[in-house]
């Protein structure tokens, strides 16, 4: 393979994740502007005018992105390094690269809705949801929030099975009115009390029927939070169902449900449809659901770039990064491609005010 075409400084994986450490004490604070391209569309797409920009505040020299890395076959099974990546860097910008697994380590939070004739469903789910955070790695971590019209923290980060198993068990709340984006808000503010660690993987298992008729906060404010703070959601969509056209058709979720997990590097998973309404309930299995979750971020990364000098001369610098032949990778919820094209822009006038 190919090494990058920027020689990284340090010559070893341990010498490498000791820069790493170091770089948080740099203090940059600055505005940069990173788009990246995948197929000729931009990624990332955050605060910015146009969308497929987004504008990410650092405070380090070592700037990460969460990746998905494939083979073409669709199959996720990759053990790639540093020395597997090509990089393309005619302006000298970065000066190393950071690749880690992204799912030795994870911290998530279930967020269970309690409204109306969800308890029993997700009640059942537990073991299976339990059975997901226990395969992760010791250093993992994982909270429960219930909610209907207002979040709460039943279960604070831990690893404490019992608590995380009653936390599942709760009284259903019928005719109370439900605030699902209010509730992954207060998501993502759970991970405010934790350390952080470049390493670790952090997510919201959102379980819920979509239906929301009473959240102050808008769902674009959310999307817009979690990326900033690298929390993806993975939604489960436990259906309600109504007659429509001579028959039962799932009921549409609240604006904005979906695109918690899609636009924040997560999934969406529908669990059930008209064909299994009758037995949703009594036979929900999310088994399969929390699988394809693990296998999913089993497939990720987080790749790092390291930025030299000449990235704060106030110019905008492009640079590429190729995966092997036979291989391919995603950033953001864009698609896949070999090779991700990237551009790194530090407004001149930044530079100054830090001096």
């Amino acid at each position: 393979m190919l090494l990058p075409a920027t020689k990284p400084r340090l010559s070893s994986r341990a010498s490498r994740l000791a820069r790493f450490f170091r770089s948080q004490h740099v203090s940059f604070s600055l505005a940069l502007l990173l788009l990246v391209m995948s197929s000729g569309r931009g990624v990332l797409a955050q605060e910015a005018e146009p969308a497929e920009e987004e504008v990410v505040r650092v405070n380090t020299d070592l700037l990460l992105f969460s990746v998905r890395i494939r083979k073409k076959n669709g199959q996720f099974e990759t053990k790639l390094t540093e020395r597997d990546l090509t990089l393309k860097d005619n302006d000298k910008v970065t000066t190393g690269l950071y690749l880690y697994p992204g799912a030795d380590r994870v911290a998530m939070v279930f967020a269970l809705d309690q409204s109306g004739s969800l308890r029993d469903s997700i009640s059942q789910q537990r073991d299976a949801a339990l059975g997901l955070f226990g395969r992760f790695s010791e250093r993992s971590r994982v909270a429960v929030l219930r909610f209907s019209e207002r979040p709460s923290i039943v279960a604070p980060f831990g690893r404490d099975v019992v608590a995380m198993r009653k936390a599942f068990d709760f009284p259903a709340e019928p005719n109370r009115r439900t605030a699902i984006f209010n509730a992954a808000a207060a998501a993502l503010d759970a991970f405010e009390g934790i350390p952080r660690v470049r390493s670790e993987r952090r997510i919201v298992i959102l379980i819920s029927d979509g239906l929301d008729n009473t959240s102050t906060i808008k769902p674009n404010s959310i999307i817009e939070s979690a990326l900033r703070k690298h929390i993806s959601f993975y939604v489960i969509h436990l259906p309600l169902f109504e007659p429509r056209d001579g028959g039962l058709a799932v009921r549409s979720p609240a604006k904005g449900f979906r695109d918690l997990a899609e636009k924040t590097g997560g999934k969406y998973f529908l669990a059930g449809d008209k064909h299994t309404a009758l037995m949703l309930q009594k036979n929900l299995d999310l088994g399969p659901v929390f699988q394809a979750i693990e296998d999913d971020l089993r497939s990720q990364y987080l790749l790092g770039f390291y930025l030299g000098e000449t990235a704060n001369d106030g110019k905008k610098h492009r640079f590429s990064l190729s995966v092997p032949a036979g291989f391919e990778y995603q950033v953001g919820r864009f698609g896949y491609s070999r090779t991700q094209d990237f551009v790194v822009d530090r407004p001149r006038e930044a530079l100054k005010n830090q001096r």
